[in-house]
């Protein structure tokens, strides 16, 4: 928004806002200011240095993701398998409706629409609310899991759902319910009171602290689901071959099903064990040499005789060919790499990588959820002023300078939302 607009005249009448200093000036004017334009521009070019150094801040993460990223490719593709997309494209939808309702909210404070204004700023608030609920849900299920950063990390491919793990979900909720019947007893008191404007304030907050237990249900619902379908998978081979093939064990968890795949399997193992046995007749016991030579016998017999020089240097020859081989871990005898040691399939769960993956994870969802709550608690000053009247087509710089605030926080979420989620 261009100073011009703020549709200030430089010779307003400031008489009836006198602060008693050498200048008359509107309550809204700060006295270190000749104008409303030189203080809407001031402030303004306060934020875009603020949103220049969380820009930096956050760079310092994403750097971070792409490194740790191109070191263990298969870790981060693995570990991102157990973030639910459905809770992450929920919140990407919530904040993006949020950035729309402050930019409306901005509209309004312009057009001195009062009420619209509040609305749009508490619908802003609810959008906030819903996404820390989901986000709720989404963390109390990780820490339940083990998922936790480096160091922390208890993740057990056999037992994913540990039994007697402390409840996360209540431990999150209980200060958002604490707020939530404060809120309420304020309303009450204020109503009894008769305390109009309390009473108007206190009614649009405990709608926006409700919005925390609707993303909690929403996000209920969506985790179940998704956990539905990645028991599925754990009982697949697909999952399997996904994350680290060890799912597979959680198949004996399941009584009945277990009871059945172990009377398949023993109806099934003795017409398998003529191919066993055979196929282990073949075997070369372990840590026998392995000739690759079928004609290094001829060329010992060769070599058995005394006149024979030239078979005693080609068995020579042969026999330290072999001593170097023996103890390979995997003879590549083809062209094909995937037949070597590198190309076996890595453990991405292991603790040291599995939890450097889920530090970044947290590290940087968990910075934005920071900035989400310090959005609220400035959101929540903007509502109780916007239902105040404070702004008008001469003033609406705080509302303009929380904007953008949310517009940045918004913004990062969009590239979050793809690098955890979205890219495996």
């Amino acid at each position: 928004m261009a100073t011009t607009d703020a549709g200030h005249s430089a010779t307003a009448d400031h008489s009836a806002d006198s602060h008693g200093h050498d200048h008359d000036h509107p309550s809204y004017l700060a006295h270190h200011f000749d104008t409303p334009e030189q203080q809407f521009d001031s402030g303004k070019l306060g934020m875009w240095i603020f949103l220049v150094t969380e820009v930096l801040f956050f760079s310092g993460m994403f750097c971070a993701y792409a490194i740790f990223r191109a070191w263990r490719p298969e870790v981060f593709e693995g570990c991102s398998q157990f973030l639910n997309t459905k809770l992450g494209a929920i919140n990407t939808g919530v904040l993006l409706f949020s950035s729309f309702t402050m930019a409306w909210a901005v509209r309004a404070s312009q057009l001195e629409q009062h009420k619209k204004t509040a609305a749009l700023i508490a619908s802003t608030l609810c959008c906030a609310m819903i996404f820390l609920g989901v986000k709720a849900i989404e963390y109390s299920h990780k820490w339940h899991m083990g998922l936790l950063p480096a160091g922390l990390f208890t993740y057990d491919p056999n037992n994913p759902h540990p039994e007697g793990t402390p409840n996360y979900l209540a431990y999150i909720c209980a200060p958002f319910a604490v707020a939530t019947v404060g809120i309420l007893i304020w309303l009450v008191v204020s109503f009894l009171r008769g305390a109009k404007f309390q009473f108007e304030c206190a009614k649009p907050i405990l709608v926006v602290f409700l919005c925390f237990f609707v993303g909690v249900g929403l996000g209920t619902i969506l985790e179940s689901g998704e956990s539905g379908e990645h028991a599925a998978h754990v009982e697949g081979a697909d999952h399997a071959a996904h994350v680290d093939g060890e799912h597979a064990g959680d198949e004996h968890a399941d009584g009945e099903h277990a009871a059945d795949d172990h009377s398949e399997e023993a109806d099934v193992e003795p017409a398998a064990e003529p191919e066993h046995v055979e196929a282990i007749a073949g075997l070369v016991a372990p840590g026998a040499m392995v000739s690759s030579d079928n004609q290094l016998d001829l060329v010992k017999r060769l070599a058995s005789d005394n006149t024979n020089t030239g078979s005693k240097g080609e068995l020579a020859a042969r026999q330290a060919q072999n001593e170097m081989a023996y103890g390979a871990i995997t003879y590549n005898v083809s062209d094909d790499s995937s037949a070597t040691v590198a190309a076996a399939e890595d453990d991405v769960m292991r603790k040291s990588r599995a939890g450097v993956f889920f530090s970044i994870y947290y590290c940087m969802t968990g910075v934005h959820a920071i900035h989400i709550l310090g959005g609220i608690g400035v959101l929540i000053w903007l509502l109780v002023r916007a239902l105040r009247q404070d702004f008008n087509k001469n003033y609406f710089g705080p509302v303009d300078y929380v904007g953008l605030y949310w517009h940045l926080v918004d913004l990062i979420w969009i590239y979050l939302f793809p690098l955890m989620y979205l890219i495996r």
